[in-house]
This record gives structure tokens, sequence and C-alpha cells, in this order.
């Protein structure tokens, strides 16, 4: 029984952690190589070598003439011009399957290509890129793919790409974009300053592995919030100590000042938090978190 790839060649415009991970988790599900294009050719060269089933393109033309499903994994801000870029290339008869892989943009900026006949969708994997390829290709199965697009049958092409790479799909409406983006940036992106500042105080205060000391305790805080919502909290802040929130700030005034103002601001936005919820916090924590400026 013949067991075709589904697609006949991919191309991938980029050539960065993201590329890099959607290049080796994808480049056995085309019959002919995988097609790479970016603008530093060292770059591309040696991901096409790290690769293995891949070819350099040399120009935008190959990956448009060629290819039946093509990735962008460019910056946010690189995105429009790439996009008219590609269009122009595009050949009339040309029915291509592209996406971007943006967390920000939805699929209004594909438009131009849209116009010339391809399938467009924003296919956004909600997970992080620090530039391990093998260990990103595994945390892809299993992870969420969020979709923006305006067709059905863009949906469906982006559902089956989602499914060769092991994850479930969710869609975000086009004008819920930022906030969607903003939402994974807010949990990503400050949980690594959060942790890392907390990684800081406990090596101020002699703790020899201050990630093998955090690693049980944020785990469960984190599994627990992500079932629990604010009903995970536990702490001085639930509990009304005053006086604990007090000897905090003095500690990391004296020992770690560049923590103090995220320590206070995510103190206010906690109580914040508890307000809105239903517990009302104890009377007097507003005033200890002010108490040392």
């Amino acid at each position: 029984m013949r067991n075709d790839p589904p697609y006949r060649r991919i191309g991938i415009i980029g050539t960065g952690r993201v590329a890099q991970a959607m290049a080796l988790a994808l480049h056995a599900q085309a019959a002919d190589p995988l097609l790479v294009w970016g603008r530093d050719p060292a770059r591309r060269d040696a991901m096409v070598a790290r690769i293995g089933h891949a070819q350099a393109a040399h120009d935008l033309t190959a990956i448009a003439s060629t290819c039946d499903l093509i990735l962008i994994a460019v910056s946010d801000d690189a995105i429009p011009d790439l996009v008219a870029a590609l269009a122009q290339q595009l050949p009339a008869s040309a029915t291509p399957f592209i996406l971007h892989l943006s967390g920000r943009s939805g699929a209004a900026v594909l438009a131009p290509l849209a116009q010339r006949g391809a399938l467009t969708a924003a296919v956004h994997p909600a997970m992080t890129f620090t530039g391990d390829p093998l260990q990103e290709v595994a945390r892809m199965v299993g992870a969420r793919f969020v979709v923006t697009a305006d067709t059905q049958a863009a949906i469906a092409a982006a559902q089956a790409l989602v499914a060769l790479l092991g994850g479930g799909m969710e869609q975000v409406a086009e004008a819920q974009r930022a906030l969607y983006h903003a939402a994974l940036c807010h949990a990503a992106n400050h949980l690594v300053t959060l942790i890392a500042g907390a990684r800081d105080a406990l090596a101020a205060a002699g703790v020899a592995e201050p990630g093998a000391l955090l690693r049980p305790l944020v785990r469960a805080a984190l599994d627990n919030s992500l079932d629990r919502g604010m009903a995970a909290l536990s702490g001085p802040l639930l509990r009304g100590d005053g006086d604990t929130i007090a000897d905090h700030l003095a500690a990391l005034s004296t020992t770690s000042p560049h923590l103090l103002p995220a320590y206070r601001a995510m103190a206010i936005a906690t109580l914040d938090a508890l307000e809105r919820s239903g517990p009302q916090p104890a009377a007097g924590l507003r005033e200890a978190l002010a108490s040392i400026a």
C-alpha cells in the first residue's frame, strides 16, 4: 500500500528558531526536498545542512512557483513586505496553502496572497522556541496551534497541518488576535522575568541551587493556577499578613532593590484580582506595600 507524502514540496521562508523547528518537523512530509529561503545565505545554508532533506532557495521565485505549502517564519514587522514580494512571484495558476507563524497578526496581512488565489491562514504554535529544534519538535506534539483564517478551506488545510505536527487546533477571530497574543506574552514572557528575579533573590539569600528549590513549588503553582485560576492563590496576601509583606519589602530594598518594583506591582495586581474574584483582601495590605519607596 502506498503512503505518499501529503505535500509535493514545502517552502520555509525564514531561518530563525521557529523556522528551523518547523523545517525539522515537516521535511519528511513532502515528496521533494524542502526549500529554504532566508536573507542571510550563511544561516540558510547551515539550516539546509542541518535538516538534510532540504535545498537552498536563492530567491522567492523558486518557492512561489514549486511549493504547495509555504510557511512564513519571519519577524512580525517583516511579514507585510515579505508577503508583497511573494505575491509578485506567485504564478497565476498556483493555489498553494500559505501561512505565517506569527502570534500577533491574523490572516488579513496575507490578503495580497489570497487575492492571487492562495489559501491563507495564520497558524501560531502556542509554545516557546529557544533554539533547540529537536526538543521543540517533540514539544509541538500535544501543543495547541491557534488558527485565524477567512475560509473553511483554509481552516481545513490548517487543521490537516496541525494534525501532522501532532498538535491540537484552536481558532481566534481576526479582531481578537492582539488580545490573544498579549495573553500569551503576559503568561510566558513575564513568567521568565518573574522566575529569573526569584532565582536572583534566592542566590543572594545563599541558596546554592535556586532552580532546584523553585522547580517543585513553581510547577505546583502553575498547574494549580491553570486548573483553578485565582482560587489557587496561597501565601501572605491571601492570609492578610501585612507584617510579612513589610519584611519582604525591607529585605528586597536592602539586598535586591531591582526586584522591588516588580514585587510591589505583582502584589498590587494580586490584590486587585482578589477583589474582583470575591474574597476581599485584609485591610492595610496596600498600605504595607507602599511602606518602602
